[in-house]
């Protein structure tokens, strides 16, 4: 990919409103992954939220598993919101649920994330890099 094309890809995914298909074409092109390293996983819902977060979160979904050279483990998240409050005002909601996912959730340790924060209209969205320290 040259510069422009790049640039592109990128005004293409940030400028406009969310969409799964697009924000999967970054990511394979961020992480230079094959299409066949995207998963394509049920979202985890209801009772896989945590009470703590179900006021704010409707659905997680992974989409990718990363391993960079130095063996961290990056996993590639769509979070989908419950109101369109909660992305401009409950970051560290947000950030809390994220190292909640990283630690806890698959019964194994991430090192960090690489996060579509999505309000419930897709217009507004989020880019986050989450990890733990």
């Amino acid at each position: 990919m040259n510069k422009q094309q790049a640039i592109n890809l990128i005004k293409e995914t940030f400028e406009k409103p969310f969409e799964k298909l697009r924000f999967i074409n970054f990511i394979i092109n961020l992480l230079n992954l094959k299409q066949n390293e995207i998963l394509n996983e049920h979202p985890y819902t209801g009772n896989y939220i945590p009470e703590a977060y179900k006021q704010y979160i409707n659905s997680l979904y992974r989409i990718a598993k990363y391993e960079d050279d130095s063996g961290k483990k990056i996993d590639v998240l769509i979070v989908r919101l419950e109101k369109e409050t909660s992305l401009e005002r409950a970051r560290s909601m947000q950030r809390n649920f994220i190292a909640w996912y990283l630690k806890l959730s698959r019964g194994y340790y991430k090192d960090a994330a690489l996060v579509a924060f999505v309000s419930p209209d897709n217009d507004d969205w989020r880019f986050s890099f989450v990890k733990i320290l």
